[in-house]
């Protein structure tokens, strides 16, 4: 389930709630009394039940057919102002975080390019480990985060980051050893994609180069 697609069925853009680790699940306000049973016939909905604040839980399928709504030049990540410092490349800099966070994501697409990953055939349903779970919950964010008035950019891609670190380090985009490329590692391929394009951007914002290597 896209995020595009809820937002165009509730009449505004969702938030992602809770871990993710289990269950994918989205928070809206209802638009009428009826929403709730006609989210229900939609296919990639899983469930539909009452939230806090009068809210809507929407449990959705395929949490990571999301990785492929994000687009070059259209992540709407205005400009901010953060203390991100080249020195020192040491895990207490968020600066450093980021940039290796890119710079990784970066070289995850060069390694499976080169170990014979396959590029098509993206199967979203694969992104269900706990590991990619947590990146694809950030990553969810980011649409109902531009709409705010104060997004909170730094802490976000800081947190991307900082996922992104534990799926390259616990949940590769390649194979391991001699064993053949799977599916899912054509899924993280597109997910590091994705977390590349955001942070690409989102240093941008702030006034930095993304590096493609550190």
């Amino acid at each position: 389930m896209r995020i595009a697609l809820l937002a165009r069925l509730l009449g505004g853009t969702p938030r992602p709630s809770g871990s993710w680790e289990r269950e994918a699940v989205y928070l809206a306000p209802a638009p009428d009394p009826l929403a709730a049973e006609r989210l229900r016939e939609v296919p990639g909905i899983a469930g539909v039940r009452p939230g806090p604040g009068r809210l809507l839980e929407i449990v959705v399928t395929t949490p990571g057919e999301i990785v492929t709504e994000f687009r070059p030049g259209a992540l709407g990540l205005n400009a901010f102002q953060a203390r991100w410092p080249d020195f020192p490349r040491t895990w207490d800099n968020p600066g450093f975080v980021v940039r290796y966070a890119h710079a990784r994501a970066v070289a995850s697409g060069h390694w499976a390019r080169d170990l014979g990953v396959p590029l098509g055939g993206f199967r979203p349903e694969t992104l269900c480990g706990a590991l990619d779970r947590a990146v694809l919950r950030v990553l969810a964010e980011l649409p109902s985060r531009r709409e705010r008035a104060e997004p909170g950019w730094a802490g976000y891609l800081e947190r991307l980051a900082l996922a992104y670190h534990d799926a390259h380090e616990g949940a590769p985009a390649v194979p391991m050893g001699d064993r053949a490329a799977e599916p899912v590692h054509t899924a993280r391929v597109r997910l590091a994609g994705a977390v590349r394009l955001i942070l690409a951007e989102g240093l941008a914002a702030n006034g930095r180069t993304a590096p493609d290597r550190l």
